[in-house]
């Protein structure tokens, strides 16, 4: 059975682009273009990872992620937060409040793919 990702990013390019890369490295991937609606989809059926993004619409990516982990507890699912927001503070706000990698945008095969690793996911 294939691992499944839920994709968080409000840009339609993004997530087509990490769809593409995940399911060729074999996940089932769904999509979400707000945390309010990929916390909704997390409670109907939990993925086994999240690829999130930090800033959008009606929910962001860091408040998704403390309703993620008050709700279903601190490491599931493991969540790769993956940005344009690179300073230390963000990298070190989303790794205290549960994420387990962090990838820069742009990012490409071999990042998305390297990340995952690390994070136990392929």
């Amino acid at each position: 059975m294939a691992r499944t990702c839920l994709i968080v990013d409000d840009s339609r390019v993004v997530r087509k682009i990490a769809r593409r890369i995940l399911e060729t490295n074999g996940f089932d991937v769904a999509e979400a273009p707000d945390g309010q609606q990929a916390l909704e989809s997390c409670r109907a059926s939990m993925p086994d990872c999240v690829l999130l993004d930090w800033n959008m619409p009606v929910m962001d990516g860091i408040s998704f992620l403390k309703h993620l982990r008050a709700e279903f507890g601190p490491d599931n699912p493991p969540v790769v937060f993956c940005t344009t927001e690179n300073d230390m503070s963000h990298i070190e706000m989303a790794i205290t409040c549960g994420a387990q990698e962090y990838i820069m945008k742009p990012f490409d095969e071999e990042i998305l793919v390297s990340k995952f690793s690390q994070a136990g996911l392929l």
